[in-house]
């Protein structure tokens, strides 16, 4: 499902895809690093702070936990997940089984 968030840019939007870990978001702009989301920090250039913050609420429920947003620029995504495949290290992620810690 797409459900619209804002904040960092006007009408942002993020996707909740249903895998076999339960409910996983994609966050795209909306929480550009895990740094954002976990620590409550809002990306320098932004549309509206508040609705930032209340995109991360909205996410974190959509989610049922921050292990299960994935953040649109975290080079970290690719460490914390394994790859898709052989081969794809580093490129794609399988998003659908737990991260690593």
């Amino acid at each position: 499902m797409v459900h619209k968030i804002g904040g960092h840019s006007k009408g942002l939007q993020c996707v909740s895809v249903k895998t076999q870990r339960g409910t996983v978001v994609l966050a795209s702009d909306t929480t550009h690093l895990y740094a954002h989301i976990e620590g409550g920090r809002v990306f320098p250039i932004t549309y509206n702070v508040g609705e930032v913050l209340d995109g991360y609420e909205t996410m974190k429920k959509l989610a049922g936990s921050l292990s299960r947003i994935v953040p649109g620029h975290d080079p970290l995504v690719l460490e914390r997940y394994p790859a898709a495949r052989k081969g794809l290290e580093g490129w794609v992620a399988r998003l659908d089984v737990e991260p690593k810690a």
